[in-house]
């Protein structure tokens, strides 16, 4: 049995495996406590949804900055597609 998105494929969207799992737990989470999926798979797992999602690059992850860090975040976070854009944007 052949699981998709391949781990391979899903650290193209990540810079390591860390920030990767903590991505899609974070994003798993936030699916399993009813927010809206944004893949069209499927599937009733909502890490095998969140996987699909990041993937597909409808969840982009990023590396927090320094002053965002708290005692429940992650040094990793979750933006939706169009999210992402705007912080891109202010970057440069």
């Amino acid at each position: 049995m052949m699981v998709k998105p391949t781990v391979k494929e899903l650290l193209e969207h990540a810079e390591n495996r860390f920030a990767l799992v903590i991505a899609t737990s974070r994003r798993a989470r936030q699916i399993a406590d009813g927010d809206k999926k944004l893949t069209d798979v499927e599937e009733e797992s909502p890490v095998t949804l969140a996987a699909n999602e990041i993937n597909e690059g409808k969840v982009q992850i990023y590396k927090a900055d320094e002053e965002e860090y708290d005692d429940e975040n992650e040094d990793v976070s979750l933006l939706e597609n169009s999210e992402a854009e705007e912080v891109e944007e202010k970057k440069e």
